[in-house]
């Protein structure tokens, strides 16, 4: 069978059967790994890294592994599953703990990396579990070299080849050289990428008929072929025993095919030039280039055309921190090839733009939040009814039962959010969280103006501690037309929140409110745009804007710029300002643009029951009924005010990735 005869009218293009494992990542770059301090998880495993990067591209992968009962199994699990990755054959093992890998990043020669496989779950995958007719409804099936090492992966790999072979699934092997897993090295030296050895050799030799196209780079063609040192000689020898195309990965060379004989001279061979980049850490540009080489392949390119794209999923990764995650989305591959990338990729501002807000993400089409990170109000609130402030985290706690219940009558589910504090709101925080809510976080430093932080000024240091799935919530009242000290300082505030969360992965919602100083609605209206627009000048790219209701044709506006700036932005939604709900539900009316996407209000919903509550005028559930109430009019309201005739109109920040369908 020809690499390029690949079957099509298929369910799944790819599967991958192999190491999925969680990636355990030093955050110092330069330490030895006895002295780091923090790690950073991702997934990993060689197989775990292609079937996800694969998915990211479009191509419909699926992953054949095994994993433990327990959390990390799942955080990997669902990890592959919101990159549109299929774990239908990820088995879950009762007994066994998920693999594990520790990595650190001394220099760029120099990638500590120790692997925990003992007895561990992908190394238990069940024969008897592979199931044929999902294999039979596979396009091509990829297997990595770890897997041929032991006895048990052995069967279970050559289970799946005999069913792939019955129904033509092009049969791939990246042989994935790891001499540690094949116990060549001392169990702390998984960094050694060759140790030549006979008995590998000879394994690996046993297996290469089976397969229809392989994948290795010289020293792993060179523990394949048996002659190290002379790479064409192995070349030749594993011709011998197979007519398997090669793929030679040739480092920043690029790479060449052999699909025939082999040339006298590597360099007679079909090449693919590489790209040059400053390396940040080569650990998992080979899965990069074997998951854009399989996805050009599957697309019905050729050779020379999938190459170019593995090359420079392969470049993009080693410029990066992780393996996975690292991993290269279609809208950063088209920059890549625009001609307008730069030449340091790891300075590229857009580059790094679209790796954040082209990637999987939950989707928020519709948000009903209800706001409570008032540090402030709550405080005068409880002062004003003589009461404890130790009774306002108990209150906050209420507020998350309301929003609960309106989730429920409402059937909110993937449209509700809420934004809490920590300072009164830690328990609320943390009961909000994990749960599939949006929930936003503030870190302003109420009233301030010039913005100051919350809690001090080290907000990366903060960061770090926030759970990923938490909004980074900044209130800033900034009007363009300050004095230039005052505007100067404000953005120089802000600058510090955008670096923070590119640098910690939270999203940004910057809410701006421009003092009115006696502006009617238009001119009210001009100054949030003007805001906005001076914002994205400073490049600022929020994921969410948040500003008080305006006229129809302000939305307009806005959504123009947006589309202009950043169409990746997820969009606008309407601040309260404490205005009576009657007020909303009228500015509700103006906002049916699609950039609006739903409204995140406050002390509307709760002041007056929470003054009642804090006087002991109320308990707990007439408090709770009375908010939800409240909550539930606006969410009538919002919805009403979405037009019931048509489905909504795909948006310019819509950014669902349409599957690759082969050629």
């Amino acid at each position: 069978m020809s690499f390029l005869d690949i079957p099509a009218g298929r369910r799944f293009d790819l599967a991958c059967l192999g190491r999925l494992a969680v990636d355990l990542y030093a955050q110092q770059v330069g330490s030895r790994l006895e002295d780091v301090a923090s790690f950073a998880k991702y997934l990993g495993g060689s197989s775990a890294n292609i079937a996800f990067g694969a998915a990211r591209l479009g191509t419909r992968a699926a992953m054949i592994s095994r994993v433990g009962d327990e959390q990390m199994g799942r955080f990997l699990v669902e990890t592959l599953q919101r990159e549109g990755c299929d774990t239908t054959m990820v088995q879950v093992d009762p007994e066994r703990l998920t693999a594990l890998a520790i990595l650190g990043l001394k220099d760029r020669d120099t990638f500590p990396l120790l692997f925990y496989r003992e007895n561990c779950a992908d190394m238990a995958i069940a024969a008897d579990a592979l199931d044929e007719g999902f294999i039979a409804d596979c396009r091509a099936l990829l297997i990595t070299g770890t897997h041929l090492s032991q006895p048990g992966v052995r069967a279970a790999s050559a289970r799946a080849l005999d069913h792939a072979a019955r129904h033509a699934t092009l049969r791939v092997l990246d042989i994935d050289y790891r001499p540690v897993l094949w116990g060549l090295t001392r169990r702390g030296d998984g960094q050694t990428r060759f140790v030549p050895d006979a008995r590998v050799t000879a394994s690996l030799q046993e297996m290469l008929p089976r397969f229809d196209l392989l994948i290795g780079t010289e020293e792993e063609f060179a523990i394949a072929g048996g002659v190290p040192g002379d790479l064409l000689a192995s070349l030749r020898r594993v011709r011998e025993l197979t007519p398997a195309a090669m793929v030679v990965k040739l480092g920043p060379l690029g790479c060449c095919l052999i699909d025939g004989a082999v040339p006298a001279r590597l360099e007679d061979a079909p090449t693919a030039g590489g790209e040059r980049v400053e390396v940040l850490n080569v650990l998992g540009a080979g899965d990069a280039f074997a998951a854009g080489l399989m996805t050009g392949l599957l697309r019905g390119e050729g050779f020379a055309s999938a190459a170019r794209l593995a090359n420079a999923c392969g470049a993009i990764v080693v410029s990066r921190h992780a393996c996975a995650p690292a991993m290269p989305t279609p809208a950063e591959l088209a920059h890549w090839f625009s001609g307008k990338r730069g030449a340091d990729v790891a300075a590229d501002a857009t580059l790094a733009h679209l790796h954040r807000v082209t990637a999987p993400r939950a989707r928020w089409d519709e948000l009903n939040v209800m706001a409570f990170d008032h540090r402030s109000q709550f405080f005068e609130l409880a002062r004003a009814a003589g009461a404890s402030e130790a009774r306002l985290p108990a209150l906050k706690k209420l507020l998350v039962r309301a929003a609960e219940r309106v989730e429920a009558t409402r059937g909110l589910r993937g449209s509700i959010g809420v934004l809490v504090d920590d300072r009164y709101g830690e328990e609320a925080l943390h009961a909000a969280t994990g749960r599939g809510w949006w929930v936003g976080r503030p870190v302003e430093l109420p009233g301030s103006r010039p913005l100051r932080f919350d809690g001090g000024p080290s907000l990366g240091t903060r960061l770090v501690q926030w759970p990923r799935e938490q909004v980074v919530k900044c209130l800033v009242l900034y009007h363009p037309d300050d004095a230039v000290d005052l505007r100067l300082q404000q953005e120089s505030r802000l600058q510090e929140v955008w670096v923070a969360t590119r640098d910690s992965g939270h999203e940004l919602l910057l809410e701006v409110i421009p003092p009115r100083d006696g502006a009617d609605a238009v001119q009210a209206d001009a100054a949030v745009l003007r805001a906005v627009q001076r914002l994205y000048t400073i490049g600022l790219k929020p994921e969410w804007w948040k500003l008080a209701p305006m006229q129809a044709a302000g939305w307009s506006e806005l959504a123009a710029l947006v589309a202009a700036r950043d169409p990746h932005c997820r969009g606008a939604v309407i601040l309260g300002l404490n205005q009576p709900l009657a007020e909303l539900v009228k500015g509700f009316a103006a906002a049916t643009h699609p950039i609006v996407k739903g409204f995140m209000v406050g002390r509307s919903l709760w002041a007056e029951p929470a003054r009642d509550w804090l006087r002991g005028a109320t308990d707990d559930d007439a408090f709770v009924a009375a908010v939800a109430s409240n909550f539930e009019t606006l969410v009538d309201a919002w919805r009403a005010s979405r037009s019931p005739a048509a489905p909504a109109p795909r948006l310019v920040n819509d950014t669902t990735r349409p599957a690759l369908r082969p050629a």
